[in-house]
């Protein structure tokens, strides 16, 4: 059994999944995540104890830096207190993956009038970063675009494709690969993928 968590979207999934496919999944709402996760994470574990599970896959970002942080931190603490080993998914590797091209420009809604952008080649990370409006223009002439978010497409117009947030068994498939391959993020260490520096960090950099 894989539990599977994503809180960085518009709303929230927790799922748990076996080589069969997703047994149980919950969408979290837009707001309150932080309130709902563990409960939700709760209702679809049922009888399966956290230590008996194969692995605990998780969304790090980008996102909201609220959701991100909550997610990851819920995750690392059920790994630590379970022994379950951890694979850490980014969300744009998990939008790209739903269009099936040789290279795919992967874009959602990073606020203040950017983007977060994920390039990728035969399913293999180009880059991924932040960029204004042009960039992501100049990106879109890359490949094949897309994203799960309906203002991305209002900004960049219909040349993006738009699509569903990942669910569960997207995320199941990602998560299979990096446990076959033996690809485990390390508990203590994993950080967010934020893209975008807090602004705390760039207030302490202006101060150095």
């Amino acid at each position: 059994m894989v539990l599977l968590v994503n809180t960085c979207g518009s709303e929230g999934i927790v799922a748990l999944a076996d080589e069969g496919g997703v047994r149980a999944e919950e969408r979290l709402p837009a707001r309150g995540t932080s309130e709902s996760l563990m409960p939700a994470i709760k209702r679809v574990l049922r009888e399966v104890r956290v230590g008996e599970l194969a692995g605990i896959g998780v969304v790090a970002g980008p996102g909201s830096f609220t959701g991100v942080r909550v997610g990851l931190s819920a995750v690392k603490g059920l790994c630590e207190a379970g022994g379950v080993g951890m694979v850490t998914m980014s969300r744009l590797e998990l939008v790209a993956r739903a269009k099936a091209m040789e290279v795919v420009v992967a874009l959602l809604d990073g606020g203040r009038g950017e983007f977060y952008c994920g390039v990728y080649r035969g399913g293999v990370k180009v880059w991924e970063r932040l960029v204004g409006r042009e960039d992501a223009l100049k990106a879109m002439e890359m490949g094949a675009a897309v994203t799960c978010e309906a203002r991305v497409v209002e900004a960049l117009g219909d040349r993006v494709k738009l699509i569903e947030e990942p669910d569960g068994a997207e995320m199941l498939v990602l998560v299979e690969e990096h446990m076959r391959a033996g690809v485990w993020s390390d508990v203590a260490t994993a950080d967010a993928n934020y893209l975008r520096r807090t602004d705390a960090e760039i207030a302490a950099e202006k101060r150095g």
